[in-house]
């Protein structure tokens, strides 16, 4: 019998490739994160898909969608690279909760 590889496994490798690039993640400590109750680790994870992730919608949806909005809601946009990172919030807002989309050039889609 072949083994199948697990696409759990193969979803967290994208997001270490994407997103922990600067790190020795595995899949096995993102699945702790996602399981845990450590909000900081959490918010953590949250901010790394936010900014870096290819496929961030897809991404976010390891959250419980409790859990996302929970995170949402409590993350300040920096300055730093505030543009970007405020027009991906307000695309996982709009997405997952049907907030307002702010950002002018996507709203033929909405």
């Amino acid at each position: 019998m072949i083994a199948r590889p697990d696409p759990t496994y193969a979803k967290y490798q994208q997001l270490i490739k994407d997103c922990f690039w600067e790190y020795n993640f595995t899949p096995a400590d993102l699945d702790k994160i996602i399981t845990s109750d450590n909000v900081r680790e959490k918010q953590f994870l949250f901010e790394k898909i936010l900014a870096n992730s290819t496929q961030l919608l897809h991404d976010l949806k390891i959250f419980p969608q409790a859990e996302l909005k929970f995170l949402v809601d409590r993350y300040t946009v920096p300055t730093f690279n505030h543009e970007y990172l405020a027009r991906r919030k307000n695309m996982v807002e709009y997405h997952f909760f049907n907030k307002e989309l702010t950002i002018e050039e996507l709203k033929w889609t909405a």
